[in-house]
Parts: C-alpha cells; sequence; structure tokens
C-alpha cells in the first residue's frame, strides 16, 4: 500500500469511528454530517471525498459492526476441536461476540439503536448480512439441540433472538474495571445450562 492509499485508509477510519460514535450519541435522523466533520476534526467537504451520502457512511459503520463479530465467532468456531461439547462451542461463541460488540462499542451501540432508523435502501442491504450472522448462530444452537445439549422442545429462533438481545444489551452497561468479559460470557452459558434456580425446593407461599 502506498503512502498516500495509507493515509486515505487512516482518514477513512477516522471519519468511521467518528460516524460511530456521533451516530450513536444523537440517533442517525439527528445527525449531519457537519456533526460527523466536527467529530472527526475535519471540514465537511472533506468527507464527500471518502463517503457521498450520509446514508451510505452510515450502511459502512452498520457494516464494520456485523461483518467483525460474525467473523470473530466464525473463527471462534473453526477453531475448536470436532469432539468439542455443544457447552464449549456456544461459550466459545458467546465469548467471542462479546469480545467483538464490546470492542467496536460505538459500532455494534449504533446498529442495536439506529437500525429502525436508516433508509430503506440501507435497511435492505444490511438486513442481508444480519441473516448470514443469525444463520451461523441458527446453525450452533441446532447442533447443539441434536446432540441433546438443549431440550428438544426448545424454540430454537427464540432462544437465539433471546441470547442475541441480552449480549447485545452489554454495550449499554459493561464495566471492565468491575468484571471480565471471560466471567459475562460464562455466567451466560452457566444459566442457559444449568439455569438460575436453587436446588432447593420451593417453599409454599401461604406458610
Amino acid at each position: 500500500m502506498t503512502g498516500s492509499n495509507t493515509k486515505s485508509a487512516r482518514t477513512r477510519a477516522k471519519i468511521l469511528d467518528a460516524a460511530a460514535l456521533t451516530f450513536r450519541l444523537r440517533g442517525y435522523a439527528a445527525t449531519t454530517l457537519k456533526d460527523i466533520a466536527e467529530a472527526a476534526d475535519m471540514q465537511t467537504g472533506s468527507l464527500y471525498y471518502h463517503f457521498e451520502s450520509k446514508a451510505k457512511l452510515m450502511e459502512e459503520v452498520l457494516d464494520k459492526g456485523i461483518r467483525e463479530v460474525h467473523a470473530g465467532v466464525l473463527k471462534s468456531q473453526k477453531e475448536l476441536a470436532a469432539d468439542v461439547s455443544a457447552e464449549q462451542r456456544i461459550l466459545s461463541a458467546v465469548h467471542a461476540h462479546l469480545i467483538l460488540l464490546l470492542k467496536n462499542g460505538d459500532y455494534t451501540s449504533t446498529n442495536i439503536r439506529n437500525f429502525g432508523q436508516v433508509p430503506d435502501e440501507v435497511h435492505q442491504h444490511h438486513i442481508k448480512l444480519r441473516k448470514a450472522y443469525a444463520d451461523l448462530w441458527r446453525k450452533i444452537l441446532r447442533q447443539a439441540q441434536q446432540e441433546g445439549a438443549l431440550a428438544a422442545d426448545i424454540d430454537l429462533a427464540l432462544l437465539r433472538m433471546l441470547l442475541m438481545g441480552a449480549l447485545n444489551w452489554s454495550v449499554e452497561w459493561y464495566q471492565p474495571d468491575k468484571t471480565s468479559i471471560e466471567a459475562i460470557a460464562q455466567q451466560v452459558c452457566r444459566m442457559l445450562f444449568h439455569g438460575i434456580g436453587s436446588s432447593r425446593p420451593l417453599k409454599n407461599a401461604s406458610a
């Protein structure tokens, strides 16, 4: 890569970072290119050299968030031994999802908060990436169910949506000085496979 291309890539990344932060804080509808330019410490006109519109900029912010998480979870599965347990496969997937999710907090939070606000053409483009990632999780959960690690009567679509919703919301409350990502992943999978209730019998409410 030449020096000019390297500089262009750095500028583009700087704009995307500024856009992700601004969209996260203001929302798509309320954000202007001027807002993003100010966050990136550059002139508004300079944005058009890299991105033709606010919609295109949002499209790439959304893409970056989902593509990196998808790649990370897929990699986590490929690195596992063929005979690993279903519980370990899901733990690895949850851990990878959280790492990429929290590493790219502005991107993932923008995705969660703004997807319903974006123009239809952006929505239609990005929904394909979301579906591909959902398909990866469907495969992981279906295999776990087929192996008996998940109950046969569990609705996997509902489980996937509940699991993704819980994991994705961590961008709003996660504090790295309080707990580790690995500990959160362990707790999530413990609750998934072993429940949250005490093994002690319930007392009669009227007793």
